[in-house]
């Protein structure tokens, strides 16, 4: 056992009870994540918007649209920035501390969202190049977010409720999807109301209107507002005493840190620092062969899931907008006006987040610590992998009128049990399984390879899923292998991510040092030897 004696500092972690700083560390944590989605997945909705404010062709039949170099970008350089961001504060976190880099990351987000919001320009290339300049810094603030949360939630919380109170943190991603759906519906019918506009086929001008150039800029600029609201509690969270005892080696100050916010009096011993013992072989460094022989597989097999499954993931969140426009759930463009457009779609992710993305994620809170990460993951991805070829097989049935409420039905599942399923549990898993100098680079590099994932799924999807009939396509399009092979390609990626399930552990129900082989390193070492008394 890491934990010699009821008195040491990893065991009371481990055996605390349920406490208000838990729940105070999930909300503050979890808002971060609410900022997140809303800021990530918002875009997905104005994007059409700033088509037709634009990108307007005119005497086209249809409003305006991206071109596919600008689509790419606006919905992909955010992921870059997260992607970045998450190979660097993960680093960074395990060099000076999760608390340290905290702040900086919210800060990020608050500055970025509402740049965003006021990009300039005297073109619409200039515009779009700013709003990229803004959501790249925004993405690297949210990357950041990742491994510093996920670690620091991991280290406060106990064995028995660790995989609920992280699935949590994470879990709060559907509320801000919820909230991007409510905030865009929201502006939109306001601005219809006081701006009343006719459909593009009556007024191709009038249809969109001056006014719309603000609503695009009001919907970003929101989201520095859950970001602002929880940046003085998180500069006031303590350092997590795993990190304080175990990488900084300073188990006075993580039993003072502890005491603070645990309700229990705990007292460091005297001569802790005449006990340590160096153990060359315990103290590998992340590029060593030691690390590959202990952990390689389990990094490879958190960075490969956590790929596959954003392949999937992003390419049906981003661009729920055009799935739907495909099977005919949303009318066509040219017979609504800009700002009923923007409704429809936004009515639509937010059914969508609400039936299937949401209980996804709260099913796994409440069932990840009796039933594990490891038969969760492989739930989702199997019923991941059945709905899409449901969907691709016979995907001609499905763009019949009749049945297109079966589509979105079906669709919804595979939000569903993304998650719960891979969603949350390559969230969970890689802030478990690696030692405590390591946890938070290890899961910014699996988190890391999640976004390459999701840019691959943005960018692939937005060409792959054109028809395959050039005369079809969408302007500025080549032609693509269609809705039905998009499909069909995600349900095999899904097939992938099921199979290399099997290189991640299962940490259910035991300690941090057990799961990631500390124990021999403290037992050896004795850093954090402590004598603990209740107040």
């Amino acid at each position: 056992m890491a934990a010699k004696g009821q008195g040491d500092l990893l065991l009371q972690l481990d055996q605390a009870k349920t406490q208000l700083y838990h729940i105070k560390a999930v909300i503050i944590s979890g808002m971060g994540f609410f900022t997140d989605a809303y800021d990530l997945f918002c875009i997905s909705l104005v994007t059409k918007l700033l088509g037709r404010i634009y990108y307007q062709v005119e005497g086209s039949p249809k409003p305006g649209i991206l071109p596919p170099n600008v689509a790419a970008a606006v919905n992909g350089v955010a992921l870059c920035g997260t992607l970045a961001g998450q190979l660097f504060f993960g680093w960074l976190g395990d060099k000076i501390g999760r608390k340290s880099v905290y702040g900086i990351t919210l800060m990020l987000m608050m500055i970025s969202s509402i740049g965003s919001g006021l990009s300039f320009g005297s073109s619409p290339k200039a515009v779009m190049a700013t709003l990229c300049f803004f959501r790249f810094w925004l993405g690297f603030g949210i990357g950041g977010d990742y491994p510093l949360s996920a670690t620091i939630m991991a280290e406060y919380s106990n064995k028995k409720t660790r995989g609920a109170f992280i699935a949590a943190v994470f879990a709060m991603q559907g509320f801000g999807i919820l909230a991007g759906g409510i905030v865009a519906m929201a502006v939109s019918a306001t601005f219809r109301a006081v701006y009343k506009a006719p459909a593009y086929s009556v007024d191709p001008i009038g249809s969109t209107g001056p006014q719309a150039d603000y609503v695009w800029r009001i919907i970003l600029m929101l989201g520095a507002l859950p970001a602002a609201l929880t940046y003085y509690s998180r500069m006031k969270m303590p350092e997590t005493p795993r990190y304080t005892a175990l990488v900084a080696k300073n188990a006075e100050k993580a039993s003072q840190d502890m005491s603070k916010v645990m309700g229990m009096e705990v007292e460091a011993q005297k001569d802790i620092g005449e006990e340590k013992v160096i153990n060359k072989r315990n103290s590998f460094g992340l590029l060593s062969r030691e690390f590959l022989r202990r952990h390689g597989l389990h990094l490879l097999g958190t960075a490969s899931t956590w790929f596959l499954l954003d392949i999937a993931y992003y390419s049906q969140n981003l661009f729920q907008k055009d799935i739907f426009s495909a099977v005919g759930w949303l009318p066509r463009a040219n017979t609504m006006s800009a700002m009923e457009e923007l409704f429809k779609i936004a009515r639509a992710q937010f059914l969508i987040a609400l039936c299937g993305t949401v209980p996804g994620y709260w099913l796994t809170v409440f069932l990840i610590d009796h039933i594990g990460r490891f038969t969760i993951q492989l739930i989702g991805f199997f019923f991941m992998t059945v709905f899409m070829f449901v969907l691709a097989i016979p995907y001609h049935h499905w763009t019949l009128k009749e049945n297109n409420i079966g589509f979105i039905v079906i669709y919804g599942l595979t939000f569903f049990f993304a998650n719960f399923g891979p969603n949350s549990t390559t969230f969970i898993v890689p802030a478990e399984i690696f030692p405590a100098r390591f946890r938070s680079t290890c899961h910014g590099i699996s988190a890391a390879a999640g976004k390459a994932g999701a840019i691959i799924g943005s960018f692939g999807f937005l060409y792959a899923a054109q028809n395959q009939d050039k005369s079809k396509v969408d302007p500025g399009y080549p032609a693509g292998i269609g809705m039905k092979n998009a499909l069909m390609v995600l349900g095999v990626v899904n097939v992938f991510g099921f199979l290399l399930t099997f290189l991640v552990p299962e940490p259910k129900g035991r300690s941090l040092e057990e799961v990631s082989g500390e124990n021999e390193e403290v037992d050896r070492a004795h850093p954090t030897g402590v004598e603990a008394t209740s107040v």
